[in-house]
């Protein structure tokens, strides 16, 4: 586990197998394809993509504190961390989307208070969203959970390694960093688990393969919020 946090320290991110098994893989199964025939939800979702997952899918909410999760938050960022976002992605031919090079820059909250250095504020599928301060965001950590193999064929992650230590990049600074930089494939197994930091550039193309790419994302900070800011997850 060292090793871990230095390899996230120094790359912004690190790919760990194994980590959830077959068996709960189908249980998160079960419970994820029934959100396709929900009404309600994809009122505000789509069955390709929930933002407010820990509401829609309870039982993720376990999941997020599953002790093989928590021992690599606490590794990383200390056992105050808490689970703040959850969002849940599925790459199919149906939806099959790329998304271009960019850092996660916002973090949900229960509702718009005005404070200095949060803004651009934002509203997705009915929930309040805003760009903190850079030091939140360097005091969060994403865990990807792969239900399915994913890889250069259904449209895994493109990252470039050590851009998170550059703080929030402009768009003539992300150009650069293409250009000098040579991206990776990270490709995960299922059941494995992807760690990155938000500040981390990632990319993702298009699928070229009809299979699915499943992945649960989780988001965890241990930075208090200021006074009159709350998470979406409080």
């Amino acid at each position: 586990m060292h090793d871990l946090a230095q390899t996230i320290d120094h790359h912004g991110f690190a790919i760990i197998p194994d980590v959830i098994d077959e068996q709960e893989i189908e249980l998160l199964s079960h419970h994820l394809n029934r959100l396709a025939d929900d009404r309600t939800i994809n009122r505000r979702n789509t069955a390709y993509g929930v933002r407010d997952l820990l509401n829609v899918a309870p039982i993720t909410r376990e999941l997020a504190e599953n002790e093989r999760l928590r021992a690599i938050i606490d590794r990383i960022l200390g056992p105050e961390a808490r689970i703040v976002r959850a969002i849940y992605f599925d790459k199919t031919p149906e939806a099959n989307w790329k998304v271009a090079w960019h850092q996660d820059l916002t973090i949900t909250l229960r509702r718009r208070v005005e404070v200095e250095g949060y803004g651009p504020w934002s509203v997705k599928a009915g929930i309040i969203h805003v760009q903190p301060p850079v030091q939140i965001l360097e005091k969060m950590l994403a865990l990807r959970i792969h239900l399915d193999d994913a890889d250069e064929t259904n449209g895994a992650l493109r990252v470039i390694s050590g851009s998170h230590r550059a703080g929030r990049l402009s768009a003539l600074e992300i150009s650069n960093w293409r250009a000098n930089q040579q991206p990776s494939y990270c490709s995960v197994r299922r059941g494995g688990v992807m760690a990155m930091r938000p500040l981390l550039l990632h990319a993702s193309s298009a699928a070229t393969s009809p299979s699915h790419r499943r992945v649960i994302h989780f988001e965890y900070c241990v930075a208090p919020l200021p006074k009159g800011l709350e998470w979406h997850e409080s």
